[in-house]
């Protein structure tokens, strides 16, 4: 309570400030409390430091990138992320979004490597970047004055990193604060932190190692009165626990809150002079024009049907207000465009405020109607068809070996993933059409979100030693497409026989918050998602949350509003939990006939070699032989996987023979592999060859080896042992050559 009254007050007292020193239509005017400053001067450095979470955080500016808009230099421990902000001063002409653009960069020499590939610089967006930089855009997207519609660029740069503090907080606090400096129309500043849980301890900005060992890896952002976005994967976690992990990140960044608005103080540029359009007399027309129309649009359950009147509503108002080149109406098209969005919005959420009842007709907790298939596709390993209202999903799972493994390269090295989520949103599913190609971020952010719901559910790889890929075709859409997947996905793999450990279901939640009421939708429409204030997914198993994300539209949400969502959206997951089991309740006995089967087997580290041989001829004459594919790891671990089993077997035998080690005064067949003045060389164990000297062949004296054995005879021989270099000794004289029972009474001698 404390911090609030004194960081109320101390905003409280700026804006007074603010409003004496800064133009009218301002950012002040908007809600800014930064006092009106002079222009940096070069060189001009300023700093805020603070002790957070055990280590030192540190924001810099008016060194580096001084002709940026916005510039600083965030460091926390010796992690250090460039974090610059510029954005145009005008809209270019017919401009009706806002285009703001996040680019989050890893740079290898950060964490002093050299990047991969034959051109050995970074190159497109990896992974985590593209991820990072959807992270970082999602807080500070709603916290631009409405009705802005520059050009906005923020870039975040990873210029050091020390393998313990990951870079992706510094560049949302990063980005807060060169937006502050920058003058730009943003509400902020926003903090934000990550959060982990162990031991029934919340842990806030936990390292890398501390995560390994975490139950939860939860990062959130917010002002210093709401939360505005959560990303996080889980272990079944509680409800409670979950927002109990959101509320003491929000606790945790205030003094962060705090440093920022201390650093604009000293340097923040003025403010960019800004009044957004005054649409009230357009709106005001279309209502009076097509509101009717577009209420009864929007009583239509179908989604084509409902598009279909929604968009000969928007035909008839542009002719009557726009008008033609020829016959100009009273607005512009842009002007129309942002109004209609606004008579829309204003249709739904009356309606639903007034009557809680949704678009479709639902209640405001009520699920859309589902229908689940496990075995979709005959050839595949795993597969259904999830198909919630209009939004459904084809998910597939196949099974590979290690040899299918996912190489991941970063800023701490080479990894290796097992597990894999792969979600597609082709322009089909909603009935347009649209460029094919690569993946875009969408689709990126919304397979990783399905990822971190269901990894918590695998199984050990020691038990199932799969290499596992999952597949979400979205083949319609219309509302949490994300969940579908989650869904689907986990049918999919208990189709395949993955032993995960309880299904997973998911539900978007949505929220309409108007000064006379608030409404928490379950199962959100996508108009609904649209034209709301929320995006709210949750996902997890019938024990506990695996992930959960949440997008806000508005400047951030309560702790109230948080737990009653949790809440009704757990209602919802578990009634989805149900249908889906009407389709499949627990993973298949057996593996799919079409899945490849697998065994695992150790073997002596110092038996590696032996097993791959000199230039793997031995490993490869073991595959050729054998018909099964073998891998060996560094530890060991021999992983042999074919289609049918007596392959399988096979090669586990020749390997177990490799392997084996012989003993002392056992008894061998071999075969004569070499002959020699003065023995000859027998392979009696596997690999093992041995020498049977010319004394030891026979009980009477021979001339030659060849008077008694021709090279590839097959021969009985005792290991008697090995001489001082390690060599085998073997005997054929004190073995009956017909039995291969040793002679009673033999004497091997010297």
């Amino acid at each position: 309570m404390t911090r609030v009254t004194r960081r109320s007050s101390r905003n409280s007292a700026s804006a007074a400030r603010s409003e004496k020193t800064s133009p009218p239509g301002n950012r002040a005017a908007a809600g800014f409390s930064y006092v009106k400053r002079k222009k940096i001067e070069m060189f001009n450095k300023q700093s805020v430091s603070l002790e957070w979470a055990g280590r030192t955080l540190t924001i810099e500016t008016g060194q580096v990138a001084r002709q940026a808009d916005g510039a600083v230099m965030v460091t926390y421990g010796d992690t250090k992320v460039l974090a610059t902000a510029c954005f145009a001063k005008s809209a270019k002409p017919g401009q009706d979004f806002f285009p703001l653009t996040v680019n989050y960069m890893e740079k290898y020499y950060a964490s002093g490597r050299i990047p991969g590939g034959f051109f050995k610089r970074e190159g497109r967006p990896t992974e985590k970047e593209t991820l990072t930089s959807r992270l970082i855009d999602r807080p500070i997207r709603p916290l631009f004055v409405k009705g802005f519609k520059n050009e906005v660029q923020v870039v975040l740069t990873c210029m050091s990193y020390d393998l313990e503090n990951d870079a992706d907080i510094l560049g949302m606090i990063g980005a807060s604060a060169a937006l502050v400096l920058s003058g730009a129309p943003f509400m902020g500043p926003i903090g934000a932190a990550r959060v982990g849980y162990k031991d029934g301890e919340y842990i806030i900005n936990p390292t890398i190692a501390e995560l390994e060992e975490s139950d939860l890896d939860l990062v959130m952002a917010g002002t210093a009165d709401a939360v505005m976005m959560v990303e996080s994967e889980a272990y079944e976690l509680s409800e409670d626990v979950m927002l109990g992990a959101v509320m003491a990140g929000h606790e945790a960044i205030q003094p962060v809150i705090d440093a920022i608005i201390d650093l604009a103080e000293k340097a923040a540029k003025e403010p960019f002079e800004f009044e957004a359009e005054d649409n009230s007399a357009a709106l005001s027309a279309i209502q009076k024009l097509v509101g009717k129309d577009l209420s009864t649009a929007y009583s239509m359950t179908e989604k084509l049907e409902r598009q279909g009147a929604v968009g000969a509503a928007r035909d008839k108002a542009k002719e009557a207000l726009v008008g033609t080149e020829d016959a100009p109406g009273e607005m512009t098209g842009e002007a129309f465009k942002a109004a209609f969005k606004e008579a829309e919005a204003s249709v739904v959420r009356g309606d639903i405020l007034k009557t809680g009842k949704r678009i479709d007709g639902r209640s405001l907790d009520q699920v859309r109607p589902i229908e689940a298939i496990a075995g979709f596709l005959p050839r595949t390993h795993g597969s259904s068809l999830f198909t919630r209202g209009e939004t459904q999903a084809i998910c597939v799972t196949t099974l590979g070996t290690s040899d299918d493994e996912q190489f991941i390269d970063g800023l701490d090295g080479t990894s290796k993933s097992k597990f894999m989520l792969h979600y597609n949103f082709p322009p089909y599913s909603v009935g347009e059409t649209g460029r094919m190609g690569g993946t875009n971020r969408r689709e990126t952010g919304h397979g990783k979100l399905a990822w971190r719901a269901l990894q918590a559910v695998l199984p050990d790889h020691a038990e199932f030693p799969y290499t596992i890929r999952l597949v979400s075709e979205i083949t319609e859409s219309n509302g949490s497409s994300s969940m579908a997947t989650v869904c689907g996905c986990s049918l999919a793999m208990m189709d395949a026989g993955v032993p995960i450990t309880r299904p997973v279901s998911g539900i978007a939640m949505g929220l309409i918050k108007e000064a006379d009421g608030i409404a928490v939708l379950s199962d959100i429409l996508g108009d609904e998602d649209h034209l709301g204030d929320m995006d709210f997914k949750v996902a997890g198993t019938e024990k506990g949350l695996t992930s959960l994300q949440m997008d806000i539209k508005i400047a951030g949400i309560t702790k109230d509003i948080m737990k009653t969502a949790l809440e009704q959206a757990k209602g919802g997951r578990m009634h989805i939990l149900a249908e889906m089991a009407k389709a499949l309740d627990t993973s298949r006995d057996a593996l799919s006939e079409n899945a490849p089967q697998m065994e695992i087997m150790k073997v002596p580290t110092d038996k590696i070699r032996d097993v791959i041989g000199s230039g793997g001829k031995v490993i490869r004459g073991i595959v050729e032989e054998s018909g099964a594919k073998v891998n060996i790891d560094d530890d060991g671990t021999v992983q042999i996987s074919a289609l049918d089993r007596p392959a399988i077997e096979k090669a586990m035998k020749m390997i177990k023979e490799i392997t084996a080690e012989a003993e002392i005064g056992e008894i061998y067949q071999g075969t004569v592999v070499g002959l020699k003045d003065f023995g000859i060389f027998v392979n009696f164990f596997g690999p093992k060859d041995g020498l049977v000297h010319v004394s030891q062949m026979a009980n009477e004296r021979i001339g030659h080896p060849k008077e008694l054995v021709k090279e590839g005879d097959k021969v009985w021989v005792k290991l008697m042992g090995f001489d001082d270099r390690g060599k085998v000794r073997l005997s054929m004289k004190v073995v009956d050559q017909a039995t291969g029972k040793e002679i009673e009474g033999a004497d091997a001698g010297e």
